[in-house]
């Protein structure tokens, strides 16, 4: 059977990345954590990455996109920018949840290996960033079994505080690091400075693939998971 390449487009969070992979091997990744960089970079990284490897697009087999939940603006140009070249290449689009994504990914730290490793039913806590002390999250076995559904949550003290009474569990994403001074438990654990990206998909995509699980091009839509809210800038005071 030949192996499908498939094109990764990351745009839920700050993080800005395309990949590339020929079956589950990476071969290809171009990313940028400057903010608002979506929409400049992102037909820029594709472009870029498809001469390096020197495929056109005809080359690409499917194409997946990290689908939510996280930033409105991200998602909405790395979402449109996936379905315009599924219909350019008529090649199918596969939609990876972000959460999931992320879970995925975490898998691969080395510290979270051996806690996992001493800890079997440790959970995994993917976050991203929302508004003040919200974050979209999800709740994951080392397995990727979903655990909660993917949802919004308000962090207090008393979050998670049953389930951390439990076992361990790893909280990591943008949306980990400001709820530090707020989780306070033996059984808490937080990985720093990880983000999102493309590659993380890798996995997920392959399985999608190979049970033939695409989205419908034409109707498929962001996870926003919530209504945008735009907000009007403060009036200056002369």
């Amino acid at each position: 059977m030949n192996l499908p390449n498939i094109l990764y487009i990351e745009t839920a969070t700050n993080v800005c990345a395309v990949a590339i992979s020929h079956g589950n091997e990476l071969i290809g990744l171009k990313k940028s954590h400057e903010d608002k960089s979506h929409g400049r970079l992102l037909t820029t990284f594709i472009e870029e990455l498809l001469a390096e490897q020197k495929l056109s697009p005809s080359d690409i087999d499917a194409i997946a996109v990290s689908k939510g939940p996280g930033s409105y603006t991200g998602l909405r140009i790395g979402v449109s920018v996936c379905k315009g070249f599924a219909y350019g290449q008529d090649i199918p689009v596969i939609g990876i949840n972000t959460m999931e994504a992320l879970a995925s990914g975490i898998l691969k730290n080395q510290e979270v290996k051996t806690i996992i490793q001493n800890s079997p039913d440790t959970l995994l806590c993917p976050m991203s960033e929302a508004r003040r002390m919200e974050v979209y999250y999800g709740l994951f076995s080392p397995s990727l079994e979903r655990i909660e559904s993917v949802g919004a949550k308000i962090i207090d003290k008393e979050s998670f505080s049953g389930r951390l009474e439990k076992g361990k569990i790893i909280f990591f994403g943008n949306g980990s690091e400001k709820i530090q001074n707020t989780i306070y438990h033996n059984n808490a654990r937080f990985i720093n400075n990880f983000q999102a990206s493309a590659e993380y998909m890798i996995p997920l995509a392959m399985k999608a693939w190979e049970n033939k699980q695409f989205e419908d091009t034409a109707y498929f839509e962001p996870f926003y998971l919530k209504d945008f809210i735009a907000t009007t800038p403060k009036k200056k005071v002369i």
